[in-house]
């Protein structure tokens, strides 16, 4: 089944990518791997959430904030592949978490969106993955996800 159709499945709309806020690429291909920026829980709407997981957010807050991030990041990556079942495998997350200073679940917050890669991909969607609890995030932003890919090889590479 195609990943779109298993988001379809799920409930889940890919949103727009997001726009870069500074001076960097969403995404960047070398051979085989895709790279995605950081990015976090925008909604068409705007920001999900703001604030430090533990402090402003609860726990499942968090977990909502990094799912949607998610979303964000194979929104990128659909617009740097044109398809997302180009997507051979998911190396690896890097999860930083806004977190009170007695907050110390980080990894149950990013699993909102580890858990989600291996319903949409299964066994491909496994990584190796990082969690950091940090004091502060850009505009306050609760978490904040990097992607690392890899790809089918195409002759229409980015």
């Amino acid at each position: 089944m195609k990943i779109e159709d298993r988001l379809r499945e799920l409930g889940l709309v890919l949103p727009d990518p997001p726009r870069p806020v500074g001076a960097y690429l969403p995404a960047r291909q070398s051979g085989q791997l895709l790279f995605l920026s950081g990015t976090t829980c925008y909604t068409p709407e705007g920001l999900m959430f703001r604030g430090q997981v533990g402090r402003d957010l609860n726990l499942n807050e968090g977990k909502a904030a990094a799912r949607q991030t998610l979303l964000n990041l194979l929104s990128v990556a659909k617009a740097a592949l044109g398809d997302l079942d180009r997507i051979e495998c998911v190396i690896k997350l890097n999860g930083y978490v806004n977190s009170a200073s007695d907050f110390d679940r980080q990894p149950e917050v990013i699993d909102g969106a580890s858990d989600l890669l291996e319903v949409l991909f299964g066994e491909s969607g496994r990584h190796a993955r990082t969690s950091i609890g940090v004091n502060i995030l850009p505009g306050n932003i609760p978490v904040e996800i990097e992607m690392v890919l890899q790809i089918h090889l195409e002759s229409g590479n980015i």
